[in-house]
């Protein structure tokens, strides 16, 4: 089968998409963060519900909400004191999914020099999440506390519409669980009704190609291994 040009372009869009941990300043003009936002809520949600709302930070009010996570994260027991308000992983790992974790990590710290010893690397690492990795725009993505499980499988639909539609306009992203830890912090820094939840942050710029760590990239699972063809 011969593929057409938009099928081309849609599956480049899907399969460039990675995690970028790092970004240029350059900056992203507001009419194309509405269109990518624009497009990416025509996903589907259930009976057209669209649970998803979004808080876009740039300059000084991303960087306040990066300096009040940091300074929470930077000091262990004032980190000690957030927890997740959801769980977004297992509550035990097994195999294969601790593997793919631990494959993911390790890689990472390798590409930056960082030693299994190095925790207080690793840390600092992991801290750069809350500054967004430098850039330009930070997302912060909430949903109505009273939503159920379906409504938040549509959330991640969304979720990739904005990804996928950033990368067809050259830009990319990083979507960030770590944010969830800081839930209060975020809540009180963006005045969020008690009514809503923080699904997650991301990042979205320009990558910096530079940067070693922008260099990872994550393995798939061959078809055979996730696929059955009931026939």
């Amino acid at each position: 089968m011969i593929s057409s040009p938009a099928q081309q372009a849609v599956d480049a869009a899907i399969t460039s998409r990675r995690s970028i941990r790092a970004f240029l300043p350059t900056p992203v003009a507001h009419e194309d963060i509405a269109a990518i936002l624009q497009v990416a809520a025509r996903a589907p949600s259930g009976t057209n519900t669209q649970p998803w709302k979004v808080y876009v930070l740039q300059g000084e009010r991303k960087n306040q909400l990066s300096g009040a996570i940091l300074a929470a994260h930077n000091d262990p027991e004032q980190a000690a004191q957030h927890k997740e308000e959801y769980a977004y992983y297992p509550r035990e790992w097994v195999s294969p999914y601790i593997d793919r974790r631990r494959k993911v990590g390790w890689d990472l710290y390798a590409l930056l020099g960082l030693g299994r010893d190095n925790k207080a690397g690793m840390a600092a690492q992991h801290g750069r999440n809350y500054e967004f990795f430098d850039a330009p725009v930070g997302l912060i993505f909430t949903i109505d506390r009273i939503m159920e499980q379906g409504s938040w499988l549509d959330y991640g639909m969304f979720l990739q519409n904005l990804m996928v539609a950033a990368r067809a306009r050259g830009l990319d992203t990083c979507p960030q669980a770590a944010f969830t830890q800081y839930h209060r912090i975020i809540s009180e820094q963006l005045a969020l009704p008690e009514s809503e939840t923080v699904v997650c942050g991301m990042a979205l710029g320009v990558a910096d190609l530079s940067k070693i760590e922008n260099s990872l990239v994550t393995e798939r699972m061959a078809l055979s291994e996730f696929v059955k063809f009931v026939e």
